[in-house]
């Protein structure tokens, strides 16, 4: 085993100074290698974080949002239907949400009214989130005008701000009094935009929501689980986009990275003759041609995953974020903790370095199979 690994090294050591004579061809070759794979890896480990985000952000999320259709149309949920919800079984726990949305010709941006139970808000105050914040230029004190889509204005103080930790899912929200909420958008006691809801035995999900169909036929529950599928869905939308786009540039890699492997330079063919002559065996040359091709993809890999990495989780994707993140007026500012999928490095790998690899193998072993004198003289 020690002669083998002694072996090894000669053959690295060798095939290092090999790459070494041709470095302007190789640095050339290694450059647009680690630029695929930065890019590839970039996208990858970019929409997967955003995967895992997601999926910790609707964690906390109700199982079942129950939403009143009229005409196809999202319409407010009248009283009484809290008192039938309640009386279908496996239903643990149940409130009425008011929410809704309004547009801000100043800005000329979405925000998102909200009146939350969780949370005290006196009458006249409101908080709001730090994207709004930043476009308005609002701290807590400052009062902010609204106008109705009735045409009244409305005028609120800001009690607060939420915190920038939050920005990913409170960048455009406005939460405020219920009376006010009601006041603002002239939505009548007792009605909801919609009604959220937790079951008791999460198995029983998919039963409860066929119950709340079967007792108010002019609702739609929206599972957890469906949300969930949806933004999968949006990511690697997104995702397959930002390859499309890629795909002439992975082409052109791969016609290029072809005919670097497919053809042997003269220079490498008489090298290969000289090794032959002075009494290197066939197995000896494929070895050295091999590390040679695993060494150039392996450094690129690497190299490419590395920038990949601090790209992403250190600077932001800045070079692909409108594409993956989507567009918004009120963006939200937020930083993606690290997320590595070992499946996903993996599939990567095998999919940038182990076709180069093996396609140098098939000139190679052609090369050492033939004659020193033909393959010197070719």
């Amino acid at each position: 085993m020690r002669i083998w690994i002694e072996k090894q090294k000669h053959l690295i050591d060798f095939t290092l100074a090999s790459l070494a004579r041709r470095k302007a061809k190789n640095l050339g070759l290694l450059a647009i290698y680690t630029l695929l794979v930065f890019v590839l890896a970039s996208v990858a480990l970019y929409t997967h974080a955003l995967r895992v985000e997601a999926q910790k952000v609707l964690a906390g999320s109700p199982e079942i949002v129950l939403q009143r259709l009229i005409a196809g149309r999202h319409d407010l949920i009248p009283p009484g239907y809290l008192e039938k919800i309640g009386r279908i079984r496996g239903v643990q726990k149940m409130e009425g949400r008011l929410w809704g949305y309004y547009y801000d010709s100043v800005v000329k941006a979405n925000y998102t009214f909200m009146a939350p139970r969780d949370m005290k808000i006196e009458r006249g105050e409101i908080v709001v989130g730090p994207a709004l914040e930043r476009s308005r230029g609002l701290a807590a004190g400052n009062g902010i005008s609204f106008r109705a889509y009735t045409g009244e204005l409305h005028t609120f103080i800001v009690a607060d701000v939420l915190p920038e930790t939050s920005e990913l899912v409170s960048a455009d929200l406005v939460l405020m009094n219920e009376e006010d909420f009601r006041a603002f958008f002239k939505i009548p006691e007792g009605y909801y935009n919609d009604i959220a809801m937790n079951v008791a035995n999460p198995q029983e999900v998919r039963n409860v929501a066929i119950k709340l169909l079967t007792t108010l036929p002019d609702s739609r529950p929206i599972l957890r689980d469906e949300v969930l599928r949806t933004y999968a869905s949006i990511f690697d939308w997104r995702e397959g986009l930002m390859l499309a786009l890629l795909s002439a540039a992975i082409l052109a890699f791969g016609i290029f990275a072809w005919e670097k492997a497919a053809g042997l330079s003269a220079e490498e063919k008489r090298e290969i003759g000289i090794l032959k002559a002075i009494g290197w065996e066939t197995n000896d040359v494929i070895k050295m041609k091999f590390w040679e091709g695993l060494l150039i993809s392996l450094t690129a890999f690497l190299v490419g995953y590395v920038a990949a990495y601090l790209h992403v989780f250190y600077f932001g994707a800045s070079l692909f974020e409108p594409v993956l993140k989507g567009w918004a007026v009120l963006y939200p500012r937020f930083s993606l903790p690290p997320h590595i999928d070992g499946l996903q490095i993996a599939t990567l790998f095998f999919f940038t370095v182990v076709p180069y690899t093996a396609a140098v193998l098939v000139p190679i072993w052609r090369a050492a199979t033939t004659d020193p004198d033909t393959v010197m003289r070719s």
